[in-house]
């Protein structure tokens, strides 16, 4: 039988290079499929439906990724403290914080559920959702917000296993969820004729198997790390709760300021017409592919990281960061290239229409700034995320998302009256913000006494 040390993977030794590519490539393989199977939803509607499924897409998309962001921010915190408990040398800690994460992300699926059913109207409607893609727009986001309570627990799961440095698990359970996501997809929507509630319906009930699966994982192996499971176990300790809210409030508030900055220019984006939206949410799923290949590299990173700090490895965080950089810059520049030499094929996969590809191809020089501007900024983030800085995630945040982002957006897009492109331009350069926040950081060495 398992034990709890042998589910434990120590970081602390070996190749830096080696380590975080055994690591990294399940996790980037994970993120992949998941890329692949948002942008399922994409494909198959824009096929099947046209360029006003593609806004309501775009627009449920957004608002998907609202919902997400306690999971994110909480999820992150709890990876960050399982590492370091194992670094430090404290596992008898991990088994009272499945116990609080499970319990206190469970809350919070709830209400962030009920809170948006609520506000689901409003939400439409700041969004600018273009009349022509709202009732459509509307099932998906009434579909997303009945399913979150299984992308909340996939994500708790997923955490506990990368904190104890297993992504290959992970990979397995989200490689269950793109495959069947693909067969409902073509069955709901180009079969069963549900439109873009087909699509929607198809991405909750494949999270539902994949958080089920991984649920089942656990459950067969409670005793390596102590969680049996019962009604007792899903309790939240007071002590580590304060700890744990005190790390990922921040994270969860930068998770939210950039999604809601980013929805706020879409809302201004969206006030341009259905076509420009369409463009908008295609460009927004290549840089959720890319930025899963980064995450894939960051994750990893802040894992390493966590670990080497509560070990008081510091020659080895550096490392972890140099070999960070080399990563993400060549995955920004194959990602360019190809778009350069193909941008046609990339966007015919998404959509035929004459009218967006026209428009899809001023997107090119966005893009290639958020491929690098992703890439610079992920081992600074890996660093910050994987010490437990939350006040400097928090500073983050509001540089980020709401300063730069918001402003930048406005400064471009109303006063040089650049239009949608200004909010597109303003959107990419605000992705440098954390690179600069990170390398002082780095420079400073505050992140050897967090």
């Amino acid at each position: 039988m398992e034990n709890k040390k042998s589910m434990i993977q120590d970081m602390t030794t070996g190749s830096v290079a080696g380590q975080l590519m055994i690591f990294a490539v399940p996790l980037f393989l994970s993120n992949l499929l998941q890329a692949v199977y948002n942008m399922v939803d994409m494909i198959i509607v824009g096929n099947y439906v046209g360029s006003v499924g593609l806004a309501a897409v775009s627009v449920g998309g957004d608002i998907q990724a609202l919902l997400e962001f306690l999971s994110m921010g909480f999820s992150t915190a709890g990876q960050i403290m399982i590492s370091q408990y194992i670094g430090a040398n404290q596992r008898q800690k991990i088994t009272g914080l499945i116990g609080t994460m499970f319990s206190f992300l469970a809350l919070c699926a709830a209400g962030m559920s009920i809170l948006c059913f609520l506000l689901r109207k409003p939400i439409l409607t700041w969004l600018n959702t273009p009349p022509e893609a709202w009732n459509y727009a509307y099932a998906y986001a009434l579909t997303c917000m009945a399913g979150l309570i299984f992308t909340y627990g996939y994500n708790a799961v997923s955490a506990i296993l990368r904190g104890m440095g297993d992504s290959k698990r992970p990979f397995l359970f989200i490689a269950i969820a793109a495959v069947l996501n693909v067969f409902l997809d073509l069955l709901f929507v180009a079969a069963f004729h549900l439109e873009v509630f087909g699509a929607a319906l198809a991405t909750v009930l494949s999270q539902s198997v994949s958080f089920l699966c991984s649920v089942i994982y656990l459950y067969r192996r409670k005793e390596a790390f102590g969680f049996d499971f019962r009604l007792r176990s899903f309790r939240i300790d007071p002590g580590i709760l304060k700890q744990y809210v005190a790390l990922g409030v921040p994270l969860a508030i930068q998770t939210a300021s950039v999604q809601i900055s980013k929805m706020f220019v879409s809302s201004w984006i969206n006030s341009y017409g259905y076509i420009i939206t369409a463009v908008t949410g295609i460009a927004n799923k290549l840089n959720v592919v890319f930025g899963f290949c980064t995450n894939s590299i960051m994750t990893g990173g802040a894992a390493m990281i966590g670990q080497n700090i509560g070990a008081k490895e510091y020659k080895r965080v550096s490392r972890v960061i140099f070999v960070s950089y080399a990563i993400t810059t060549v995955l920004a520049s194959l990602f360019s290239v190809v778009l350069m030499i193909a941008p046609t094929p990339v966007f015919r996969i998404f959509t035929e229409e004459e009218s967006v590809l026209k428009v899809c191809l001023t997107y090119i020089p966005v893009a290639i700034l958020m491929f690098f501007g992703n890439a610079l900024r992920t081992p600074n983030s890996a660093l910050i995320n994987g010490s437990g800085n939350s006040r400097l995630n928090l500073s983050v945040a509001l540089l980020d998302g709401i300063i730069a982002r918001i402003g930048l957006g406005l400064l471009l897009g109303l006063y040089f009256k650049m239009g949608y492109e200004g909010f597109w331009y303003g959107n990419a350069l605000a992705g440098f913000v954390p690179f600069f926040i990170g390398s002082i950081y780095l420079l400073s060495g505050r992140w050897k006494k967090e």
